[in-house]
């Protein structure tokens, strides 16, 4: 069995291992790969691994070997899933594996857009504290988050494990979802307009819809207290980045924490690149080594469990071609 890992470098930078592999078949880890070198890289494997490399309906009907996907994320937007179904191709993601980890990014971002840390760490090795009259000095305002609401939009496992962080914070806390979202401890449910007038900070923690694609608005933003922050660690494309660079450069709002945008690389004409107080690290809310352990772990789990006849986290319907 040949096994190919598209894009190892994502999810293995080097400190983890891909021995587990090995005991599957002959396996190939590429760092990375382009566009243009898929369907070469890939030519008959029947198992292939990808993070962010496409798998669209004209790359997999040109390897006629493949019989099973794994994605190493939560999200498969990068695969044809009605193309894989056709073949009867198993595709499989990694549906837990992060909770933990984004749900601190989320207050990574929010401490540092409240307290300023990083910021105020910098002045002071370059020298400014030295200098200063007084024993102390701030540039931003300081915000203590106890008594605070913060809004929830994604009421699910990471949405949870925020509210539990807020609460510890002393934080009040709105939940909106799809779904029903019951009284729980330390979430009351709220309507989306109720959440975004009434919350002090507004936390993304939903899948990209087509729905809701770019409902982070100018409309939407008019809602929001002018002392509130938005933090998004779900995806970029949930925002339009225009409405809320627009938004935070006239001080509608008071801040932003981003670690995702609607293009990743953004361009450098980013809106959000240059706007007042906005703070974007480049998409590592995932990205700790324990949480990629994980990931590594239920990725071959998930090859694994296909192997022995029993997939499991299983997407589509991965069922038996047409005919």
């Amino acid at each position: 069995m040949k096994i190919v890992v598209v894009d190892g470098a994502t999810l293995n930078p080097g400190d983890l291992s891909w021995e587990a592999f090995e005991s599957f078949g002959r396996y190939e880890v590429y760092p990375r790969t382009s566009s243009e070198d898929r369907v070469e890289r890939c030519k008959g494997a029947e198992a292939v691994i990808t993070n962010k490399v496409v798998f669209d309906s004209a790359v997999i009907e040109k390897l006629p070997e493949l019989k099973y996907i794994g994605v190493t994320a939560t999200g498969y937007n990068v695969i044809d899933i009605e193309a894989a179904d056709r073949r009867g191709i198993v595709v499989t993601n990694v549906p837990t594996y992060g909770t933990e980890s984004v749900a601190q990014m989320t207050f990574a971002l929010l401490l540092e857009l409240t307290r300023r840390t990083g910021y105020h760490s910098q002045t002071v090795h370059e020298g400014r504290w030295s200098e200063s009259e007084n024993f102390c000095y701030w540039d931003y305002p300081q915000v203590e988050l106890a008594s605070l609401t913060m809004g929830i939009v994604g009421c699910g496992r990471i949405g949870q494990a925020v509210a539990r962080i807020a609460n510890a914070f002393g934080m009040n806390v709105l939940g909106y979802d799809v779904g029903s979202v019951r009284e729980t401890a330390g979430i009351h449910p709220a309507d989306m307009d109720t959440l975004f007038s009434e919350s002090d900070v507004v936390s993304l923690h939903c899948p990209l819809t087509p729905e809701n694609k770019g409902f982070i608005n100018t409309t939407r933003i008019a809602l929001m207290k002018k002392t509130a922050f938005l933090i998004n660690t779900s995806r970029g494309q949930l925002v339009n980045e225009q409405d809320l660079a627009d938004a935070l450069n006239a001080e509608r709002i008071a801040g932003a924490g981003l670690d995702v945008l609607s293009v990743e690389p953004p361009p450098p004409d980013n809106p959000l690149l240059k706007a007042k107080n906005c703070i974007i690290t480049p998409h590592i809310a995932w990205a700790t080594r324990a949480a990629r352990q994980r990931l590594m772990q239920v990725t071959v789990d998930n090859l694994k469990a296909y192997l022995s006849g029993r997939p499991q986290n299983v997407v589509g319907k991965s069922g038996k071609p047409e005919r």
